[in-house]
């Protein structure tokens, strides 16, 4: 008997995301049941009737043009799948749409990295990890980017179907089967709208300075406050120590380098303003999950 999946088109939801899934669902069914194995059958849901049997997995698509509006009959809806043991999965705005029926407080979910202030603000109780591209949490799965639902699929035909009909699909249809987290495209967003006069000018000056011998009393120092007192307004303004919020520029301002030919590793990781290369490979390694040499063979654009 068929594996039964469900896309739920709700008002807003990316239709090529909603076609592009049902398309590679059901290219891997037709490659398993080649090879003489049961296969998927994936519906586009297109209302909140009641299915004719449970769902096995039920995805929450992106969206385009701004957060979809909340929806107490949706929420209720999904909960009911929930309840029927249906896997729930969303992929970029759509873990807003599954955020809001409280499913997700206190479990670790992804989306795009794009919005991760906002869905913070909107779901504090969310263990929100958008470093990830995707997150199986069980009975909740949660992706993304807008793209990353090429990994969900992927992710759900392993699950369902085994990792020789995921792999199979990958190779018919040219797309990587794994490996990818979000923080190797994400860009670093300083908060620039705190309205904090003092946090807004050592920012400035950090964009000057990132490169020479800087500590907290001379971030302090910029700031004309008191080391206590600025600790805690720039952690309050930014949402980072200051110490991480240097380490994050110093990491944007080394990829950046990274991705043009020229300057060796030890260069860049000086030019920065780590004297140790080696402390330099270990943090840009912990803040992007690859080592300066993989994001430079990954990245880099030759000639540029």
């Amino acid at each position: 008997m068929a594996i039964r999946i469900g896309i739920l088109e709700y008002p807003g939801a990316q239709a090529s995301a909603v076609l592009g899934l049902r398309d590679l669902l059901d290219q891997a069914a037709r490659l398993h049941r080649q090879r003489g194995g049961e296969g998927l059958d994936t519906r586009v849901l297109q209302g909140l009737g009641e299915p004719e049997a449970p769902l096995a997995a039920l995805i929450l698509p992106p969206a385009l043009g701004g957060e979809p509006a909340e929806d107490p009959l949706r929420q209720a809806w999904l909960l009911a799948r929930h309840g029927e043991g249906t896997l729930l999965c969303s992929v970029c705005m759509g873990g807003m749409v599954l955020a809001e029926t409280g499913l997700l407080d206190g479990r670790p979910a992804t989306t795009h990295w794009g919005l991760r202030e906002r869905f913070a603000q909107r779901f504090p109780r969310v263990r929100l990890d958008t470093d990830r591209i995707l997150i199986d949490d069980g009975d909740l799965l949660t992706a993304g980017g807008l793209m990353a639902w090429v990994d969900l699929g992927l992710k759900l035909v392993n699950r369902f179907l085994g990792p020789e009909a995921m792999l199979a699909t990958a190779r018919q249809l040219l797309v990587d089967p794994g490996g990818r987290e979000q923080r190797f495209y994400s860009t670093f967003a300083p908060v620039l709208t705190h309205g904090d006069p003092a946090v807004l000018a050592v920012q400035a000056w950090l964009q000057i300075h990132f490169g020479e011998k800087v500590d907290a009393p001379a971030m302090a120092a910029a700031a004309r406050l008191g080391e206590r007192t600025f600790l805690r307004r720039f952690r309050r303004a930014t949402g980072l120590r200051p110490t991480d919020y240097l380490q994050h520029l110093r990491v944007s301002k080394a990829r950046e380098l990274l991705e043009r030919p020229g300057l060796a590793v030890d260069e860049i990781a000086w030019r920065v303003g780590y004297g140790d290369p080696g402390a330099f490979r270990k943090i840009f390694l912990r803040l992007m999950g690859l080592t300066p040499g993989d994001y430079r063979r990954r990245f880099a654009v030759a000639g540029r």
